[in-house]
């Protein structure tokens, strides 16, 4: 199994979260399709479905942090592990209904844990600068999202099956490198000049960072649903609404590491303010856009925002939480992720059945532009009290 390392490798962390991230994009845009067409199940029920798995993900995310700072972080990503593999390894065999909408709940627990858990980890490691581990991690996490959702699309024309047996795969090999890499002696913290828990200042910050969160993501999950709809209602092709996540993916990948290298000339905090607020902007964009070649800007304004600002939330947090809290505040964030995802569909579809897309669109530019004000002027008031 190996021997106990002072802190897991970036390799490994970087390793896991493409793996992770891979087996779930594998499941989430099938879902739909498969309860739809083979399960003959409603979308509402498909709706429903996907909204469990979304709030067991953010239990997920509660326990992985409490699970890593008071019990083992090693052994919370074994747990978390095999409750999402044991799941999918049962649905290779038995696919119906209701055992498919069953087994996506632990699933969703599973992965909510893993997810806080490896985050957790890229907390601790102190051999590279916090900025630039989480900047890997959220390489690994949208290369993840580019290979899952590829393997998909092939896969899904040779049968549900196949790709079941990919996902399960894709966890065993996640579970292999945590045997492997990741019995870390973290779970016995001692630092030099260790920081207690975060103070009164520093958690409404932590807070307020959440709350943003929430709603980056709230917004952000427009794209994957009721945006596809307004672009096919539009007369785009489902085909063209795609590419817009291939092109969202790879320039990530391969625009990250020099965005990574400007960013590090600014503050932390700076290089977010500015990210999230091109981030934000873009969605005005969505207000007048008709054509196709202006869905394309808004995504490459909303990926650029995005890989700017997105990375560098997690390592702020990390630095305001204390040394023995840190599992506990990267569950708060992924939480915030997960219930934004959880929440976005459900607020668009309101909002255009009393309104329009545009008012969608204007009202969530507002929240966000609300919630980065908050952000920035607490951070501002914690400076100037020192």
């Amino acid at each position: 199994m190996g021997k106990t390392k002072k802190e897991v490798s970036m390799a490994g962390i970087v390793s896991a979260t493409l793996l992770l991230n891979a087996a779930a994009a594998c499941m989430w845009p099938l879902t739909t399709v498969y309860m739809h067409n083979q399960l003959h199940q409603s979308l509402t029920l498909a709706g429903i479905a996907l909204l469990g798995m979304s709030l067991c993900m953010i239990l997920g995310n509660w326990l992985g942090g409490r699970m890593f700072d008071r019990w083992s972080p090693f052994w919370s990503a074994i747990v978390g592990t095999l409750c999402s593999f044991v799941p999918m390894v049962t649905l290779i065999f038995a696919h119906g209904w209701p055992i498919f909408g069953i087994m996506l709940l632990f699933i969703g627990l599973g992965d909510g844990i893993v997810m806080t858990v490896v985050n957790s980890f890229a907390a601790t490691v102190k051999s590279v600068e916090s900025r630039k581990v989480f900047n890997y991690l959220y390489i690994g996490m949208n290369l993840g999202v580019v290979v899952g959702t590829l393997m998909v699309g092939v896969l899904m024309a040779h049968g549900v099956t196949l790709v079941f047996i990919v996902a399960a795969l894709s966890y065993l090999a996640l579970l292999l490198i945590f045997l492997f890499d990741f019995r870390a002696d973290i779970e016995q913290k001692s630092f030099e000049h260790s920081r207690g828990p975060a103070k009164p200042a520093q958690l409404n910050l932590i807070w307020l960072i959440a709350f943003l969160v929430f709603c980056l993501y709230m917004s952000y999950s427009l794209w994957e649903s009721v945006i596809s709809v307004h672009m096919t209602g539009l007369g785009i092709s489902f085909e063209k609404y795609s590419l817009l996540w291939t092109l969202n993916g790879l320039m990530i990948v391969f625009g990250q590491p020099i965005v990574n290298r400007l960013a590090a000339r600014f503050q932390l905090s700076s290089q977010i303010w500015v990210g999230t607020l091109i981030f934000i902007l873009s969605f005005l964009l969505l207000v007048f856009a008709k054509s196709y070649a202006m869905f394309v800007l808004t995504m490459v304004i909303l990926t650029f925002g995005e890989m700017t600002g997105f990375p560098g939330i997690p390592a702020w947090i990390d630095g305001l939480a204390g040394d023995n809290d840190k599992g506990k505040f990267q569950g708060i964030y992924n939480m915030a992720i997960s219930f934004g995802r959880a929440v976005g569909p459900l607020y668009g579809g309101l909002i255009i059945e009393y309104g329009s897309y545009q008012s969608l669109f204007w009202s969530v530019t507002g929240l966000m532009l609300l919630a980065l004000a908050g952000v920035m002027g607490r951070n501002r008031l914690n400076r100037r009290r020192g």
